[in-house]
């Protein structure tokens, strides 16, 4: 395993703790098709990496861990049960023996929807951990086609499901505090814009605000070497039209893709509704 800048840090690590802020890592993976599904398939490998979290757990003083393990969600059609079955295994021994150590389990997965999150035994996990964490950002992707990073309606079906299996105090919705700028026609993967990116740009190409009214979130066209280009990303005012929906299911909890991407004016919105 290898550590982001500053993830094992003990003087960061230590100054949370002083803040009175709980430090529970994630822990992501890059691996190739089918990888992570032979480890978790595997009884004695699911062993062995458990170990090695817990490892990771007692080399410094984390309040637990996060697992982000998103190369298994393509998993092919025939073996998706088994799948989700083995990291649902995984996950409830890990959260089991993070438990024992009075320490915190959360797993974080993708939306469950009628065209996506089947590899998820959401209710599996979310009886096992402390809180699922749900990204609910990339409704539109930049190797898809140009649209809004999540909407209201989205949000209805992600919730709807999502509470169905696992109680909203567990629940954790990712909210997006980025963008992206698609080239019309596609072809080419979007660039990805930070909200003060996306909004300098605005500016710089004289471009209008303008919020969707299907979405609620903030879009503008403009146009770069004689081609179109189509930029859609959140703020606080779109997120502000967003949040009413996570407290009609009764999720409290959100979180942040990603720290520095954001409105700096979402923290009072978020302050705010809670």
């Amino acid at each position: 395993m290898a550590g982001h800048t500053g993830a094992g840090s003990r003087r960061v690590i230590d100054g949370l703790h002083k803040a009175g802020i709980k430090v529970v890592p994630t822990v992501m993976e890059r691996m190739a098709t089918g990888a992570l599904a032979a480890v978790v398939t595997d009884k004695a490998r699911r062993s062995q990496h458990i170990d090695t979290l817990l490892r990771v757990v007692r080399s410094r003083s984390y309040d637990g861990i996060d697992l982000d393990y998103e190369s298994i969600a393509p998993t092919g059609d025939s073996a998706y049960k088994k799948v989700g079955a083995g990291y649902a295994t995984m996950v409830t021994d890990l959260c089991a023996r993070l438990h024992a150590l009075r320490k915190q389990c959360v797993v974080t997965v993708s939306p469950k929807t009628r065209i996506s999150g089947r590899v998820w035994d959401y209710r599996r996990l979310g009886a096992a951990a402390d809180r699922l964490r749900i990204m609910a950002y990339d409704q539109h992707w930049a190797e898809g086609s140009p649209g809004p990073l999540s909407s209201p309606a989205w949000y209805e079906e992600i919730l709807r499901n999502a509470t169905a299996e696992v109680p909203a105090r567990k629940l954790e919705m990712g909210l997006p505090g980025y963008g992206w700028d698609w080239a019309v026609g596609g072809g080419v993967r979007a660039r990805h814009v930070t909200w003060k990116e996306a909004e300098a740009l605005r500016r710089r190409v004289g471009a209008h605000y303008r919020i969707d009214p299907r979405s609620s979130t903030p879009y503008f066209t403009y146009n770069e070497g004689g081609k179109r280009r189509t930029v859609w990303y959140q703020d606080a005012r779109g997120t502000a039209a967003h949040l009413p929906v996570l407290r009609k299911y009764g999720v409290r909890h959100t979180v942040l893709w990603a720290i520095g991407f954001e409105d700096p004016a979402l923290w009072g919105t978020l302050a705010k509704s809670s």
